[in-house]
């Protein structure tokens, strides 16, 4: 009988599972299902008295590829069987929760069967791309419909050590631990289903830039043999970096890790004269993806340096942007951080001074350090036009709109994208909880637990694939309701450079 306690319904097939789930679950439904008609009945009587429930199947499963060992856990992606296939669309959210308790999982397809699976009938389902069988999966989420459903299998058998094999009984032992383990992650996924809106920030993901960026590197892997060297990320995402090193990019630190006469690229981040004098020397064959934005504040940092200002550059230490711009007119050139640091500057001639942007800072923290230079030099010079890029400041505003009506607000994009982290900042002086991600699979489940409204932005480095895969995430947990704000239209497009252009 399920009680008001009861936070979701567990369904498990054999007695040995239902009782190593029930040790580890502590509350909530576990139902024993089976091949008989009683069983099946005991399942659907237990669907029908709480219509509302999440439910997880849980139980031991035989792996179908060699990667996975005994006492791994499996969370299905899909369930196929002769019938069709079940898409189970928040395994990348409840196999991280798995992962945070110390068990091995693995996410990927699973495959049903009504008879125990041998070699070579194992590698034939393999070759499909599933990783793991089992007997009941799609059966039962037949009988659970639409609800939020998740599949949790733990290996006994691997294609090297099958059913028959001696290691049979410590790889069930070890099968058995593990489903005594993901009771807390199954609650905590129970907290975090429901429906909800999904507020989509517009603008967000790739800007012109970025996306120039890319092209160039993706046109010259194109148009020569890998490998094409890139120095530094071509931008600060993995997802972009590890697809084009797939496709035969070599991301190098420095120069000298260039051999002779290759093709090298510079990022969008842009580079310093002395990097373009050592590629100049070495007789690399350089490729310029620095972002025209980038180069406009290096133009006005030669400018204002030769006018024989003092050039406070409002940045962040140890960006490659700041580098290569710092590296313009060094012995001219402070950076500054913080409105704080300030009042500590020391200058020639406070009537010569001028101030410059990193072109992906926060617009109300940058406007607040150029107060504060103001207020310190009253004859402080500025850039002609905003620094900070068309991008940085449209999704920044996007999620400020979204941010106010949201319980969480999710930022995708990379730890070492300064915009992407912005954004987050911003997003968090409105009032909301806020979290930058790489990807889907570094979402927390407990962030979303009690979250009806959540804002998705992705900053201007960042795919919109990974969006796609947050939102694709989120609808197994319930029904979405997904609604774009859109704050900007952008209809910015740079030109590439001449090496790369179709003749």
């Amino acid at each position: 009988m399920i009680t008001p306690a009861d936070d979701l319904i567990v369904v498990s097939p054999l007695m040995l599972e239902v009782g190593s789930v029930r040790r580890g679950l502590g509350r909530g439904c576990v139902v024993r299902a089976g091949p008989h008609a009683r069983r099946a009945k005991r399942v659907a009587a237990a669907l029908r008295q709480q219509p509302g429930r999440p439910v997880a199947v849980a139980g031991v499963a035989g792996a179908l590829v060699d990667e996975l060992k005994p006492g791994d856990v499996v969370v299905a992606s899909e369930v196929r069987s002769a019938q069709g296939t079940h898409h189970c669309r928040s395994a990348p959210l409840l196999a991280t929760c798995l992962r945070s308790l110390g068990l091995t999982v693995h996410v990927g397809p699973m495959v049903e069967t009504d008879h125990v699976v041998w070699q070579p009938e194992g590698a034939r389902l393999a070759l499909d791309g599933a990783i793991a069988v089992d007997m009941e999966s799609a059966r039962l989420l037949d009988m659970i419909g639409s609800r939020p459903a998740a599949v949790v299998r733990a290996v006994v058998d691997t294609p090297t050590r099958s059913l028959l094999h001696p290691a049979t009984v410590p790889g069930g032992i070890a099968a058995l631990s593990s489903l005594r383990a993901i009771g807390p992650a199954l609650h905590r996924w129970a907290a975090a289903t429901g429906d909800r809106t999904v507020l989509l920030a517009g603008p967000r993901s790739f800007c012109a830039g970025v996306e120039r960026a890319v092209e160039i590197v993706e046109r010259l892997l194109e148009r020569h043999r890998p490998p094409v060297y890139v120095r530094k990320q071509i931008v600060h995402n993995s997802r972009v970096v590890g697809e084009l090193e797939r496709r035969g990019a070599v991301f190098v630190e420095e120069l000298d890790e260039v051999p002779e006469d290759a093709t090298v690229v510079f990022s969008a981040h842009g580079v310093s004269p002395a990097v373009r004098e050592d590629a100049s020397r070495r007789g690399l064959d350089v490729v310029d993806a620095t972002c025209p934005l980038v180069s406009k504040v290096h133009r006005e940092a030669r400018r204002f340096a030769r006018d024989g200002h003092t050039v406070f550059l409002i940045g962040h230490a140890g960006h490659e942007e700041v580098e290569g711009t710092l590296g313009e007119a060094p012995e001219r050139t402070i950076l500054v951080e913080r409105a704080e640091d300030v009042a500590t500057l020391d200058v020639a001639d406070p009537e010569r001074v001028s101030y410059l942007m990193q072109t992906t800072l926060a617009l109300d923290e940058a406007e607040g350090i150029v107060a504060a230079l103001r207020e310190r030099f009253p004859a402080l010079k500025g850039p002609g036009s905003d620094d900070i890029c068309y991008a940085t400041t449209n999704r920044q505003d996007a999620v400020r709109a979204v941010a106010r009506e949201s319980d969480v607000v999710l930022v995708a994009g990379s730890a070492n994208s300064s915009n992407s982290r912005r954004l987050v900042e911003v997003a968090q002086r409105e009032g909301a909880r806020a979290y930058l991600v790489d990807n889907v699979t570094e979402i927390d489940l407990d962030w979303l637990a009690g979250a009806r409204t959540v804002g998705l932005s992705a900053g201007a480095s960042a795919p919109t694939v990974l969006v796609d895969e947050i939102v694709d995430a989120l609808s197994g947990l319930g029904n979405l309701d997904v609604t774009e704000r859109t704050t900007a239209t952008e209809t910015v497009n740079f030109s590439l450079p001449k090496e790369v252009r179709h003749p």
